[in-house]
């Protein structure tokens, strides 16, 4: 019988991987508590038209990527799974009440997010992205706050040579002027485009900045730049922003054909890239949207935020040989041989669970020799051995099996003589 296989663009964590995933999200949990962000977790599945009011229905994201679940019978609202955070954010910051407390209110998430598209170097079409939201404030400290926060985490992780893309892209009074000018340059140019950028021209023109066709980015070094066609509040936006980041030492550099692939943004856009990942080098992006929670239903109200795919953030941190979460080795592992009651074992790795520290057992019958070896396997930093000379002793014989040396120990002491050589509180009876 054939084996059924994951779906493709997706993968499994592993025990021996998932110590890299814990470590990461434990990181990025304490940066984001210690500036002030609360955890967030919405449903996997959220309603469609979510998505295609707030992403923008000429996105790949709404076109080509959802996934789309569909009711038994076809009636019903279309559910699709979660292919971004900020809208899903906002539909919580309403629906739970949230832009009635403390403003501003700063919010992030570590969840996974469905994409159908073609799998990349550390882009998978389920990945987990970590994303940071700020509701109720168009400060520019805002923006600067949220990007220091991701290269603080950066920085704490050990990576160097980060670079900040940073641009911005106007509001919707002074954008119309820059459609019109992103027009007049593409329209005669128009047959040279690929398929989707010729379909963009017309309804999104914004969206032909952020096309990665190689024939078309020969187009884009000479288009108009956002930043020539700012209003005089989003200019003095931009330039209060980079004071800011000037002002905490961060270097950037500005880039006036970043765009978004989002229609929600507003002002502000920025990637964070790294070098030694080709082609496939941001390993964040983000910026403000103004207008977003006011397109749902919510008040006038600012916003600015981020994401990061961690399987990214994983393969950077593997490229610049910065090792992360080892797993941990077992503390114990109880062998019994001879005429020894095995749940006599069980016990006894019970009464250390309890206490504290890890332990396991045999639960194949093996041979002492057996017992050993897979002790090491695992590995375990010391084997318990209880045979029938021990047990009539009330001993244990305990092996390290990093060193070798072994010695016997009472089984009434040996919690407290475990955790005293593993330097781990502990003690008590067995």
């Amino acid at each position: 019988m054939e084996r059924i296989q994951r779906p493709r663009g997706t993968y499994d964590v592993t025990p021996a991987d998932a110590p890299r995933w814990q470590a990461l999200e434990a990181r990025i949990r304490d940066v984001a508590r210690r500036f002030g962000f609360g955890e967030l977790r919405t449903p996997v599945i959220e309603a469609r038209e979510l998505f295609q009011r707030t992403v923008g229905e000429s996105t790949d994201i709404v076109q080509k990527e959802m996934y789309v679940l569909r009711s038994h019978g076809g009636s019903g609202r279309e559910l699709v799974l979660r292919p971004e955070g900020t809208a899903a954010a906002v539909r919580a910051y309403l629906e739970n009440g949230l832009h009635n407390g403390p403003q501003p209110a700063k919010l992030f998430y570590i969840q996974p997010m469905f994409r159908h598209e073609r799998p990349q170097a550390g882009r998978y079409r389920q990945h987990v992205q970590f994303g940071v939201e700020v509701f109720g404030s168009a400060e520019p400290t805002a923006d600067a706050e949220v990007m220091a926060l991701a290269l603080t985490l950066f920085q704490e992780l050990g990576l160097e040579g980060l670079e900040i893309h940073l641009n911005s892209i106007g509001c919707p009074r002074c954008r119309p002027r820059y459609r019109e000018a992103l027009l007049e340059y593409y329209r005669p140019r128009a047959g040279a485009l690929c398929a989707d950028c010729r379909a963009r021209l017309e309804t999104n023109p914004l969206r032909l900045l952020d096309c990665k066709d190689p024939n078309d980015q020969i187009h884009k070094e000479g288009a108009p730049r956002t930043v020539d066609y700012l209003c005089d509040e989003c200019r003095e936006h931009f330039a209060a922003l980079r004071a800011a980041l000037d002002r905490l030492g961060y270097s950037y550099r500005l880039d006036p054909g970043l765009v978004r692939g989002l229609d929600y943004y507003t002002r502000t856009v920025f990637e964070i890239k790294y070098g030694g990942l080709g082609a496939q080098d941001t390993v964040c992006g983000g910026g403000r949207y103004d207008g977003l929670i006011e397109l749902l239903g919510g008040p006038p109200t600012p916003g600015v935020g981020f994401g990061m795919g961690l399987e990214r953030l994983l393969l950077t941190l593997e490229a610049s040989g910065r090792g992360l979460g080892e797993p941990a080795p077992l503390d114990a592992f109880i062998a019994v041989t001879g005429g020894v009651d095995r749940l006599r074992a069980l016990e006894i790795a019970q009464e250390l669970r309890r206490r504290g520290l890890s332990a396991d057992i045999d639960h194949l019958a093996r041979s002492l020799k057996a017992q050993l070896r897979a002790a090491s396997r695992y590995p375990a930093r010391f084997a318990v051995i209880i045979g029938d000379e021990e047990a009539a002793r009330g001993e244990a014989t305990l092996r390290d099996l990093v060193a070798g040396a072994e010695e016997r120990v009472p089984l009434a002491a040996l919690p407290d003589e475990l955790a005293r050589r593993l330097g781990k509180q502990g003690g008590g009876r067995v």
